[in-house]
């Protein structure tokens, strides 16, 4: 029924920047929160940033002021824009979102499949 498509991700040298982005598409009236999650070999999937559909934004600690969450909401399309990578931000980077479908207008949570972002020392 919605579909979450990431792109963005790749290798990068520490320091460097990359900006992921991540649409959804289907049966959408609208999607209401929206974020990136990411998930690195041997660890659990942790929060990175979320925003809301006024555009509230919420950070982990470790990527505040590296990093800036911002959304499109006629494009149904959330960004991430990440500067001064580390290596320790070398992980799966999953997009999330909270939508309300077409009706009988049921609030679904959805995932994309995840990008690879690459951080080299």
């Amino acid at each position: 029924q919605v579909q979450l498509v990431e792109s963005g991700g790749g290798l990068v040298q520490a320091g460097g920047s990359l900006n992921l982005s991540c649409a959804a598409s289907g049966s959408i009236a609208s999607v209401n929160g929206m974020g990136w999650y990411r998930q690195a070999p041997g660890k659990q999937r942790e929060l990175v940033a979320t925003i809301s559909r006024g555009g509230s934004t919420n950070y982990a600690y470790s990527v505040k002021g590296r990093f800036t969450i911002s959304r499109d909401n006629a494009m149904n399309t959330v960004y991430l824009q990440m500067n001064s990578l580390k290596p320790e931000d070398t992980a799966v980077y999953y997009c999330n979102a909270a939508v309300l479908l077409t009706a009988p207008y049921r609030l679904r949570d959805y995932w994309g499949r995840g990008t690879q972002v690459t951080v080299s020392s």
